[in-house]
């Protein structure tokens, strides 16, 4: 069951209802302290990609993904997003916000290893 959440100080337990107890994504919930709830929580940025300023609204665990992405390449923020939004023009993927999701599970696949 899929829930919106109009909040952004969502508690693990309100997550927990929607699935059972001995579920991997209950226990997830159940050990997400209040740092990493947070982590549920929608941002916005503002930054200039190809010469254009733009807002893009990630959640705080997309940015953090981002972020160590940009570490990992040397780049600023703004210019690993710029070689992504690139990217995603080229895939005919004009939802920045949605390709740059689907980047951070693909990274996060290939670390895991």
């Amino acid at each position: 069951m899929m829930t919106s959440m109009s909040s952004s100080k969502a508690s693990p337990q309100l997550f927990a209802k929607s699935v059972t107890p001995e579920s991997a994504l209950s226990r997830l919930f159940a050990y997400c302290n209040p740092d990493q709830v947070r982590e549920f929580s929608p941002e916005r940025r503002s930054l200039r990609i190809g010469g254009h300023s733009t807002t893009i609204r990630l959640e705080r665990a997309y940015w953090t993904v981002l972020e160590e992405m940009a570490r990992e390449e040397d780049l600023p923020l703004p210019a690993l997003i710029t070689r992504i939004a690139d990217h995603c023009l080229t895939t005919n993927d004009k939802n920045l916000a949605s390709c740059l999701r689907v980047v951070c599970l693909k990274y996060i696949n290939i670390s895991a290893g």
